[in-house]
């Protein structure tokens, strides 16, 4: 399905109250990060946009593409059906090799060049991850970082879906803006449900939830720009750190201080 538009159209909290958020308006190419704390309604929201909600889902919300309701033929037959879900649950029924799974979904989806997608997608997908994927490993077998990035890869490359949302890939092992760098070369629609700081301040817009509503709409401006920039080099470090503890290596906080001092953080280490 070719769109340009998703539109979200407010419904009601679980108190029954409207929805602050009367309208969310995402284009392709968007990056949209959908926040709050346990329980506030973010999955609830992805799924409403998951299965194209028409005021028949508990929330009361209607999601329209380019402004028309999706007909009800394209919701329920996969090969139309323009969103991927990635949830951080991954358990596969299937045990065929990571070649051979791709492969079938490739020739199902985009018939020819199917060898061709299935490199792509898992040249992505190890991008992704630090795990490198083996095309001969079994699916079963993968680790839950492998899965997610292979799933985020199968959705981008093979699948070609126009809309694709994640659910807490932050848990997943996965580089948070490698990822994101890597998307958004991909004119789609992403929306990220997470917890993660990073994420939500490198997305154009956070939709923040509450008691099971839309309470805000924040677009990304000058000052959330350098504070994402300031966050990140922090991350990194955190990311390196992890790294180096996972691989058995001996840290030295002279080394620490050093690249915290580069930030303006010289007494963090002390």
């Amino acid at each position: 399905m070719e769109l340009e538009q998703l539109s979200i159209i407010g419904g009601r909290g679980k108190n029954g109250d409207p929805e602050l958020v009367e309208r969310v308006d995402l284009r392709m190419g968007e990056v949209a990060s959908v926040v709050g704390p346990t329980g506030s309604g973010k999955t609830e929201l992805i799924n409403d946009i998951e299965r194209f909600a028409n005021e028949n889902t508990p929330s009361g919300r209607k999601i329209l593409v380019d402004g028309e309701v999706t007909p009800d033929e394209a919701v329920g037959d996969p090969a139309r059906h323009p969103v991927a879900l990635i949830t951080q649950h991954t358990n596969f029924l299937s045990d065929l090799p990571v070649r051979e799974f791709l492969r079938i979904h490739a020739a199902i989806r985009q018939g020819a060049d199917a060898e061709s997608l299935v490199g792509r997608t898992v040249e992505f997908a190890n991008e992704l991850t630090g795990e490198a994927i083996d095309l001969e490993s079994v699916m079963t077998e993968l680790s839950g970082g492998q899965t997610r990035a292979l799933l985020i890869a199968d959705a981008v490359v093979i699948g070609n879906s126009p809309i694709i949302l994640l659910d807490e890939i932050e848990n997943a092992g996965i580089h948070r803006t490698r990822a994101l760098e890597l998307l958004r070369r991909h004119r789609k629609i992403f929306v990220f449900v997470t917890h993660d700081p990073r994420i939500a301040l490198l997305s154009d817009f956070r939709i923040v939830m509450r008691n099971g509503a839309m309470r805000k709409l924040i677009a990304k401006d000058p000052r959330e720009r350098r504070v994402a920039d300031a966050l990140s080099h922090l991350d990194d470090i955190i990311l390196e750190y992890r790294a180096k503890i996972r691989a058995g290596e001996p840290l030295d906080d002279a080394v620490l201080g050093e690249r915290l001092e580069a930030l303006g953080l010289g007494g963090a280490a002390k």
